[in-house]
């Protein structure tokens, strides 16, 4: 009969609760992976959009706004009283809510908190930290074209 050191003996019970016991860590943990994948969600590859054709001249009378896509951001396009054509990120800087033209007070208006900023994107009043990002806007013929600044 061998010699059997008294450290390396498992018994059946220990053996058994440590099959249990990974069982139950297994189960638990395939219970929860679903949910963690929801909570924290991956994050999205994006193609970079520096370009995009935002809409047409002949559809933004003066002193309105519109909102366009810029990738999976919006942005919003201005045409200002006086006919002038400009162009920001949509995303208010406070809380990332959408922010929209207002012909009444002639400038862009976001309603989650009311944020303000003027018609260069500068945050003029409300809880906006910092101005709306602008973009460069180019017109050939009918069509509106908006580029990120470099």
């Amino acid at each position: 009969m061998p010699a059997v050191h008294e450290g390396s003996v498992i018994s059946r019970r220990a053996a058994l609760n440590w099959l249990l016991g990974t069982s139950l860590g297994a189960t638990l943990a395939a219970a929860l992976y679903p949910v963690f994948r929801f909570v924290i969600p991956p994050e999205v590859a994006e193609a970079p959009v520096n370009r995009v054709l935002a809409g047409k001249l002949s559809e933004l009378p003066a002193n309105t706004g519109k909102i366009f896509r810029f990738g999976s951001k919006p942005g919003i396009l201005v045409r200002t009283a006086n006919g002038e054509i400009r162009a920001f990120s949509a995303v208010c800087t406070h809380l990332n809510c959408t922010v929209q033209y207002r012909p009444d007070f002639q400038h862009i208006w976001c309603a989650c908190h009311n944020g303000h900023y003027d018609l260069q994107g500068k945050n003029i009043a409300g809880p906006p930290p910092r101005p709306l990002e602008a973009y460069k806007v180019d017109i050939a013929g009918d069509d509106l074209y908006v580029t990120r600044r470099a």
